[in-house]
């Protein structure tokens, strides 16, 4: 009974609410919210997914204690363990994920500063716009976060955008920087490294991107307006260049003047998620309910597995 009902969870998360939320209007409203909450679903899913497995080497080996299987034992009940003894094998998968997540940590941070060194040498700095600049004739705008984080235009950037819409491309790659939106990146990117054809892998990634993204340009809207936030992105996507927030191949491939874009190592989407962003732009904003039920969501969903294994059953 257990094991079906893990198996069901594991459908409803890793596949029916994927479809569900994905574009979810709501989240878009509370962004920042919403990311936080697709993580939590992949935190949720693994967990399900460790449990289930579990279950199935040693289906007789526990019996469902209810809410008091979560409480310490000394002794325990009946002929088998109850769930709470289990606690340590959940920790040693959690501590074998949580190196896989920082493996991939370092190898996109070696990637990262191996772009930036390379971008000190063929980039120019712009006093005016706290920026490197390209000689490149592609409409490009990006950063790559970390320790010594940059903000990068290309020439071509420089020759389409007015004032005002540059000031937006930057202050929307610095709300990136600031939030440290390529540490929320990684978890997702871990996830869909490892489950790649799951729904919820292929939708969380991008979700969690686009989420992003939003969250960055609500951080631009502190120093510009809206409509010049749309302004900069429209242009830079008819111009067939990167919108804020990503560089023209933000998951590999060639950044301009040769600078190879490391993986992952810039932020955000290049022209896919412009209007969803544009058109979330031109509504009027909203989703506090939203940012109290995505902050419970995010608290209780990678729990509930635990909660559903160890509930009594006949």
């Amino acid at each position: 009974m257990t094991l079906a009902l893990l198996g069901l969870y594991l459908a409803v998360t890793g596949i029916a609410l994927p479809r569900r939320l994905a574009g979810a209007t709501r989240l878009q409203n509370r962004p920042a919210a919403g990311a936080a909450l697709w993580l939590a679903l992949m935190a949720s899913f693994t967990v399900a997914l460790l449990l289930a497995a579990h279950h199935a080497v040693e289906p007789f080996a526990h019996e469902p204690a209810g809410l008091l299987g979560l409480l310490p034992h000394t002794e325990p009940a009946g002929g088998a363990l109850p769930h709470t003894h289990d606690w340590w094998l959940l920790a040693a998968a959690g501590a074998a994920l949580a190196a896989l997540v920082t493996a991939v940590g370092v190898r996109t941070g070696r990637a990262r500063r191996r772009h930036r060194s390379l971008l000190d040498v063929v980039a120019v700095r712009d006093g005016r716009w706290d920026a490197l600049v390209l000689e490149h004739a592609h409409p490009t705008v990006y950063c790559l976060p970390g320790r010594r984080s940059r903000v990068v235009l290309s020439r071509g950037a420089l020759r389409l955008l007015d004032d005002r819409q540059l000031a937006a491309a930057v202050a929307h790659e610095h709300g990136h920087i600031r939030g440290r939106h390529h540490l929320l990146r990684l978890p997702a990117d871990t996830f869909a490294l490892l489950l790649g054809p799951l729904p919820l892998a292929r939708a969380g990634r991008a979700e969690v991107a686009l989420l992003l993204e939003m969250a960055a340009d609500d951080a631009a809207l502190a120093r510009v307006s809206r409509g010049e936030l749309a302004s900069a992105l429209y242009a830079l996507a008819t111009a067939g260049g990167a919108a804020p927030g990503g560089a023209a191949d933000p998951d590999g491939g060639a950044a301009p003047n040769g600078a190879a874009a490391p993986e992952g190592g810039t932020l955000g989407v290049a022209v896919t998620g412009v209007l969803a962003r544009v058109r979330r732009l031109a509504r009027p904003g909203g989703g506090r309910r939203c940012r109290l039920a995505c902050g419970l969501g995010s608290l209780a969903l990678p729990l509930l597995p635990y909660l559903l294994a160890c509930a009594p059953h006949p």
